[in-house]
């Protein structure tokens, strides 16, 4: 009636409350039940939950067998990348494990670009490139001609399009050595390229391999003094095992192929003198027919043939040795072979005059409008430059022919 309450009033709500409360405490008491709630960042979205990691997928010959041709495909890689940013690219020896979507969150920086490739031609799988964001915007500033430090802002759409062209282009001459190391014709689609936040993604809508174990092969990449970071490559454990199995199919085949080639054919023994047959003994020193009385081998018991030209002379002095006599094939009259240039007098050559050159920045040339002058590095009234097919042969004056322009020769360069 007065507002207060008594104690029994007091007790009953106390009551109440821990009642109600102890239903808010109790996931505190369960924690331990609901722990894969504590690990969102790891599970990506849609509430998926990585599961355990199958350790007993791949053997050890297959982790190798993935690793030789990640690193044969990368050192080919590593050379297109160097061509297309003019910068030491070096990537390292692979390291190849098993791994799922949560050890893949929780070991690369976020945000990060997706590149997926697919084999077309030669196998059958798909495979997944992961670069980080700032080295995307690195390669890609590179290509486009900057000096790769102009990596402020996100990846857009040019840089996703960049960074699809170069992967295509190193892929591209992976699949070249991995035609070379399998025997086969090797060829991929077109790599797409996409940036993702990883945490909020579903991994079944990246790929569906991704929603288990697979194979992940590490590299480290280093492009000159601008990046030292990591690369990843995920393979399905599907396609990791058909490029063990494609390597060891194919290896008896290579080694067995050069088996031919050991036993060199034996060379031709040299022809018989034909003054020397077999029926006919060896002259002795007196000049006579016959076998001789000294034990002389018979010529199909020669122990060396190689010796016998040297022999031959010193054991028929009744021989006339003389020196070969080689046809000459300089033509009698060195004129006459200056008229075989009457075959090219009817090929067309292409002639430049060529006012003048100057150098202009790339700024300058977009600036360029009708009307616009540009001061070339001539003199006005010098003579212009000639040249035949970009070659610089002579000097002249313009000159004007009716309606058309002329250049009269002035001087011959030798």
């Amino acid at each position: 009636m007065d507002g207060m309450l008594s104690q029994d009033e007091i007790n009953a709500l106390l009551a109440g409350m821990d009642t109600s409360g102890g239903g808010g405490d109790a996931p505190a008491a369960d924690a331990p039940a609901d722990a894969p709630a504590t690990d969102a960042p790891a599970s990506g979205g849609g509430g998926y939950v990585p599961g355990e990691i199958d350790e007993s997928l791949l053997t050890d010959d297959e982790k190798d067998a993935i690793g030789e041709v990640a690193n044969i495909s990368m050192g080919s890689s590593a050379t297109t990348l160097y061509s297309l940013v003019n910068q030491k690219v070096n990537i390292t020896t692979p390291q190849v494990e098993l791994a799922n979507w949560g050890t893949v969150l929780n070991n690369y920086e976020k945000p990060c670009v997706f590149i997926q490739i697919k084999y077309t031609v030669g196998l059958e799988g798909t495979n997944i490139l992961i670069l980080k964001e700032h080295d995307v915007m690195v390669i890609t500033d590179l290509m486009m001609g900057g000096d790769g430090t102009n990596t402020e802002g996100e990846v857009g759409e040019l840089q996703l399009s960049a960074i699809s062209e170069a992967m295509n282009q190193m892929m591209g001459a992976a699949a070249t050595s991995l035609s070379t190391m399998t025997g086969q014709k090797v060829d991929i689609s077109p790599p797409v390229a996409t940036l993702l936040d990883m945490i909020d993604d579903d991994p079944s809508e990246i790929s569906d391999f991704l929603t288990g174990t697979f194979c992940r092969v590490t590299f480290k990449l280093q492009i000159g003094e601008l990046v030292d970071s990591t690369l990843m490559q995920l393979y399905p454990i599907d396609f990791a095992k058909s490029l063990k199995d494609t390597i060891s199919a194919d290896a008896p085949a290579e080694e067995a192929a050069p088996a031919p080639e050991a036993a060199p054919a034996p060379a031709p023994m040299p022809a018989a003198d034909p003054n020397m047959g077999m029926g006919m003994g060896m002259p002795d020193m007196s000049g006579q027919t016959g076998m001789p009385q000294m034990g002389m081998p018979q010529m199909g018991m020669m122990p060396n043939m190689g010796m016998m030209p040297q022999m031959m002379p010193q054991m028929m002095p009744g021989m006339n040795v003389q020196p070969a006599q080689f046809q000459s094939f300089a033509p009698a009259n060195p004129m006459a072979a200056g008229e075989n240039i009457g075959l090219i007098k009817d090929v067309p050559l292409e002639v430049t005059v060529e006012l003048g050159r100057t150098a202009k920045a790339i700024s300058d040339i977009l600036d360029f409008a009708p009307g616009t002058i540009i001061e070339l590095e001539k003199v006005a009234g010098e003579p212009v430059d000639v040249l035949v097919n970009g070659k610089f042969v002579a000097k002249g004056e313009v000159v004007v022919i009716e309606e058309s322009f002329g250049v009269r020769v002035t001087e011959i360069i030798q």
